[in-house]
């Protein structure tokens, strides 16, 4: 296939992956709730938070650099592979060291033997990590998905069995080491790649460059979690902060279920074409109206429809989380379109100046919360939409100098697909509006919302945007993920 018919076929992939992993998810965790008691949850959720810094850590950034750089060879991987190798061992080994004073901070001794059971987790994502990064750079998203979905299955079946067992939180522990653990056999078989005893040290000082821009992007991003999780959970109470989550919540759901599946096919296809300007630029554009195409219909969705979305999903204990869920799904469709440029600007090699741009971003976020957490969450989502609308013009102008593309071209997919939004958001608050006094089933409400924005929003797609829907109709036709299997697969390292 080629690139583009490879690329449209990760991205259906993908899709296919975060729904069924999605909906599956959501099924479990409804049926361990009933099972397992709250604190359970508590204890894994301390445990667990630890564990994004560690597996950034372990990686270093080195798969991101595998996925786009020019050229790859045995020795750079087998490089990357010894790094992740020694350093998962040692972070795991901190794991275990750490564990009692986490469980102290925490006033929680009971999360002490869980961060020892998960040490293991650590090592395991650290040998999966360059086979991940070789099938990414192959496009092999087919075997990803598949991975993803078999390992997200039996790990939820595992948890529900021993839950139904009596085993408690130590279910939720073996979920994840079985997702681990499937994840890491399933990535070297289908890599069919092997590690030799090699070791270039101008290639780890390379790579170390590059993957220490992309450690310190996500440090910043946790760094900024923590900060807003504090800031609203001393000004507003725990109350507060579970509000603003569930929010949070619903808008990462929307965001995994449509766009979101475009950001880790497009950062191998910028690599690819990057030498290329032209085709760099086209292809920019093309990913970023389509993620764009994708994400509106849904955020106007909640938008309009969160007052019932939320007590229908959630209860109607939650309806304080509504207008933050309103609010955030404006900034939804900013935020996500950060995801693709980040793609581009480690596709393209310049991951120091997205660090340099995040750092800013994420600061401004923290001092916007500090400032306007006195208003209540509302206040505080309104300036998360302030500073995402800052930063997306910021990230135009970045942008603009990499594709080699005037603003205002670098711009035209987001107000295209923002103008079909808002005029299809009239309508269905129009419905909203027409069916609150009735005696209309809150579920018929939202489905009848949901058809109101829907179809209207596909019309001013077509019309505004005509070369995009005739892709998206074609990608739907030709069921790329389907034919891919009877292709030949690469037998080499290299893409």
């Amino acid at each position: 296939m080629s690139l583009r018919d490879k690329a449209a076929a990760g991205v259906l992939w993908t899709t296919a992956q975060k729904w069924a992993v999605r909906l599956s998810g959501f099924v479990t965790i409804a049926v361990l709730s009933r099972l397992l008691v709250p604190a359970d949850f508590g204890v894994i959720a301390v445990a667990t938070a630890v564990m994004p810094l560690l597996y950034l850590l372990a990686d270093l950034g080195f798969s991101t650099y595998v996925v786009q750089a020019e050229r790859v060879d045995q020795r750079i991987l087998s490089t990357a592979f010894w790094y992740s190798t020694l350093a998962g061992g040692l972070l795991a080994g901190v794991l275990v060291l750490i564990a009692p004073f986490i469980g102290a901070i925490f006033r929680l001794a009971d999360v002490v033997p869980v961060l020892y059971a998960l040490a293991p987790v650590v090592m395991l994502v650290a040998l999966a990590s360059v086979p991940m990064a070789v099938l990414k750079r192959r496009l092999a998203f087919r075997a990803l998905a598949v991975q993803s979905m078999v390992a997200s299955v039996v790990g939820q079946v595992v948890a529900v069995a021993l839950a139904l067992a009596g085993m408690g939180v130590w279910a939720l522990v073996w979920q994840l080491l079985v997702v681990q653990a499937i994840t890491l056999g399933w990535a070297w078989a289908a890599s069919a790649w092997r590690p030799t005893a090699q070791f270039d040290r101008r290639e780890f000082v390379a790579m170390t460059r590059f993957g220490g821009n992309v450690v310190g992007t996500e440090v910043i991003a946790l760094s900024r979690l923590w900060a807003e999780t504090a800031i609203v959970s001393v000004a507003l109470g725990p109350a507060g902060l579970g509000f603003l989550n569930i929010a949070q919540r619903l808008i990462q759901v929307a965001q995994d279920l449509t766009a979101s599946a475009i950001v880790p096919v497009s950062t191998v296809v910028f690599a690819r074409i990057r030498s290329d300007v032209g085709r760099l630029g086209s292809g920019y554009l093309r990913a970023s109206e389509l993620t764009y195409a994708a994400i509106v219909p849904v955020m106007v969705f909640v938008s309009v429809a969160a007052a019932q979305i939320v007590p229908l999903v959630f209860g109607g204990q939650w309806s304080e989380s509504v207008l933050p869920a309103q609010l955030l799904a404006v900034a939804g469709i900013l935020t996500i379109g950060a995801s693709v440029d980040q793609g581009l600007f480690y596709g393209a090699g310049r991951p120091g100046r997205w660090f340099a741009y995040a750092t800013a971003i994420d600061a401004l976020t923290v001092a916007a919360t500090v400032l306007l957490v006195r208003f209540g969450l509302p206040g505080i989502c309104v300036g998360f939409i302030a500073v995402a609308f800052l930063a997306t013009i910021v990230r135009w102008v970045l942008t603009a100098r990499i594709v080699h593309l005037p603003l205002a071209v670098v711009a035209l997919p987001f107000w295209r697909m923002a103008l079909a939004g808002m005029l299809s958001a009239a309508l269905g608050m129009v419905v909203v509006v027409a069916l609150e006094s009735t005696a209309v089933p809150t579920i018929v409400v939202v489905a009848v919302t949901g058809l109101a924005v829907a179809g209207p929003y596909v019309a001013l797609v077509r019309l505004v945007a005509p070369r995009t829907f005739a892709e998206v109709l074609a990608l739907i036709r030709q069921r790329l993920p389907l034919r891919s299997r009877h292709q030949p697969q690469p037998t080499e390292v290299i893409a």
